[in-house]
């Protein structure tokens, strides 16, 4: 396991201060706030931890209310909204300096057999004959406006082997592709098997890339580049079948809107044999600076 997946994952180990309240930390990510999936992970875990270990997380809804501050502590209160005979509902509040920063509710349900039918796995290349972050980050660093910005990134990734499909965002600023991204992601390390945390994990990731096909649709290079503003307003996942955020997860996104300042992504997450894992759809800001 490498030292940034032991350090993500002492991340998502919250401090446990009184029942049903939770402390964790954060890092600083690429821009100077708290990473939106690291909170969306955290709040699951501490959802989480509050269940039944036999009833698994099958969905969340969040909203992001206020940039977090990475330099503080982060509180999570959780509500136990009901304890049915199947489904078990949690909502959690994250606060920061006495103010919500982030609401999720999360449910979680008990195994049971159902009618089984899902979306076609769509064709992509083995993630192995892609470039590593390492090897493919250094080829646009000319493109970002701040010389810092390559270190960070390679460091905010640093725990999880994610490889582009195509080109990012900052690599074609100015041309307008087709509303369409693809990533593969496995951690950097073997996880214990434990599903809360390899749905957590998902989680995780699932906030670094889902606004790319936005940025694509309109030729735009990203935060990293400086020719768009723009922050995570919510997030929504459902989890379909089981997974291991350590073996090779395809993410297949797509933007199918943007507008009034705002963009859509829409995503499935695919097991590297084809099953269906997860849905997630985001929506963020997405503004152009103005001169």
């Amino acid at each position: 396991m490498s030292a940034a997946l032991e350090s993500l994952l002492d991340l998502l180990d919250l401090e446990q201060i009184e029942r049903d309240i939770f402390r964790g930390t954060s890092r600083s990510a690429v821009v100077p706030r708290v990473f939106g999936g690291q909170v969306a992970a955290q709040a699951l875990v501490a959802a989480g931890r509050t269940v039944p270990a036999e009833r698994t997380a099958h969905s969340l809804h969040s909203y992001f209310l206020r940039m977090g501050d990475p330099g503080a502590p982060i509180v999570y209160s959780v509500d136990r909204i009901r304890d049915g005979r199947s489904f078990t509902t949690r909502r959690v509040v994250a606060v920061q300096h006495g103010q919500p920063i982030f609401h999720l509710s999360a449910s979680f349900q008990t195994y049971e057999e159902g009618l089984e039918h899902q979306a076609d796995m769509p064709p992509a290349p083995d993630p192995e004959t892609l470039p590593t972050a390492e090897q493919m980050l250094p080829r646009y660093a000319d493109v970002f406006t701040d010389p810092g910005v390559m270190d960070r990134l390679l460091e905010a990734r640093a725990a999880v082997d994610l490889r582009y499909v195509g080109a990012p965002p900052f690599a074609n600023v100015g041309t307008p592709q087709e509303p369409r991204s693809q990533v593969w992601f496995r951690t950097n390390g073997k996880l214990a098997d434990d599903p809360l945390l390899h749905v957590c994990m998902a989680t995780y990731v699932s906030d670094m890339t889902l606004l790319d096909s936005v940025l694509l649709a309109h030729g735009r290079g990203g935060w990293a580049v400086g020719d768009v503003v723009g922050a995570s307003l919510d997030h929504a996942m459902w989890f379909h079948r089981p997974f291991r955020a350590d073996e090779w997860l395809l993410y297949d996104q797509e933007s199918p809107s943007a507008s009034g300042g705002r963009g859509l992504g829409q995503a499935r997450i695919y097991t590297q044999n084809g099953r269906l894992a997860i849905t997630v759809i985001q929506e963020g800001v997405v503004r152009v600076p103005r001169d």
